[in-house]
């Protein structure tokens, strides 16, 4: 069984979709019982770092996120999810993040040839082939839907970077924890193989 951790943020239920589509029993929960009895556990969403944050501290979740990692559960931030594994963010420069991994969350700098948010398909280039990749082409495209990206301090765990207007670190693996600033189950096949890897694990 893979839990979604529902913590209010928007975009939760288009990952359960995909999951399904993939033949997997898929529970929202932020029930600590469920969640550290879990196979995956998957931290998704879209909305404000600090707002995220203190629902995730609202519901008890902080502690339970730590547990389920700790405990060696496979572990896939999305989007927002992937953003909150981190310190801080200088969108909620007074709320701190999970901790989970060193580093921080930057805004796009402006650009007069780019918009912001940055939203649509652009290409990955692959620092190493993680886990979440394997079998996958060169230089695919996924979906991105995003103002902030991060900045992590280990380089080594980064997995793919995407380019608009500057280096976007656009996944990330260190041991059971995956993350990926990008929307896999909106990246037609190639998001669904991703999840279907990760669910493999």
């Amino acid at each position: 069984m893979i839990a979604i951790i529902d913590y209010d943020a928007g975009n939760i239920k288009s990952v359960e979709k995909a999951l399904i589509l993939l033949g997997e029993d898929v529970v929202l929960t932020r029930d600590r019982d469920v969640l550290l009895s879990a196979s995956k556990v998957i931290l998704p969403g879209v909305g404000s770092f600090g707002d995220s944050m203190i629902n995730i501290r609202k519901y008890g979740l902080e502690t339970v996120i730590h547990e389920v990692i700790k405990k060696g559960t496979p572990f896939l931030g999305i989007c927002l999810g992937m953003q909150l594994l981190f310190e801080s963010s200088e969108e909620s420069p007074d709320v701190p993040g999970l901790s989970v991994l060193k580093g921080k969350i930057v805004k796009i700098p402006k650009n007069q040839q780019l918009k912001i948010p940055h939203m649509g398909w652009n290409s990955l280039d692959f620092q190493k082939k993680g886990t979440l990749f394997q079998t996958l082409p060169s230089h695919p495209y996924v979906y991105f839907v995003h103002s902030f990206y991060l900045q992590a301090d280990d380089k080594s765990i980064v997995t793919a970077t995407s380019d608009y207007g500057c280096t976007i670190e656009a996944a990330i693996e260190y041991n059971n924890v995956f993350a990926c600033q990008f929307h896999p189950e909106k990246s037609s096949h190639i998001g669904l193989k991703i999840l279907q890897n990760f669910i493999s694990l």
